[in-house]
């Protein structure tokens, strides 16, 4: 088995890597998630948590900055979880796997069970749905962000 080599020299590089996937995939999520009943409803519970206001008030701005600015950061978290899963297994195909699965139960958890229950103003019968429409936006991005990381490296 060979593995790769993570060295300081990489940081530069794959922060700016990972912020260009991640407005990348989140361009990619939108399609879906502007299509979704609930979809566009997880920026906003974003935004209203942030600026304590209602799903119907949440500022526009404050919606569409939380939803790229945790977009770009995520991005870069996929692309560091990519590198350290190359680092220690060998193989491209599975390293975006296991990233993506990873990352993918941290962006619904964290949405779903700290997002929403700390903003609380969701009402409980549209709970399930917001939820269910977060996961299959989260889903979008990450076969986004594989498809360009895995295009990539295939190249590189």
């Amino acid at each position: 088995m060979t593995v790769g080599t993570l060295t300081i020299d990489w940081l530069p590089v794959g922060l700016l890597a990972g912020a260009a996937v991640g407005l990348v995939a989140t361009l990619g999520m939108d399609l879906p998630m502007n299509r979704l009943p609930e979809g566009p409803t997880a920026p906003r519970v974003a935004a209203g948590t942030l600026s304590d206001a209602t799903l119907e008030s949440a500022p526009d701005g404050v919606a569409t900055a939380a939803h790229y600015g945790a977009g770009v950061g995520t991005g870069v978290l996929f692309l560091a979880g990519v590198a350290a899963t190359r680092w220690l297994l060998d193989g491209t195909a599975l390293a975006l796997a296991v990233a993506g699965a990873a990352l993918f139960v941290l962006m619904n958890w964290f949405f779903s069970f700290v997002v929403v229950p700390t903003y609380g103003r969701v009402p409980d019968e549209r709970v399930g749905r917001v939820r269910r429409d977060w996961a299959l936006s989260a889903l979008a991005y990450l076969l986004v962000a594989s498809a360009l990381v895995g295009g990539a490296l295939a190249v590189a």
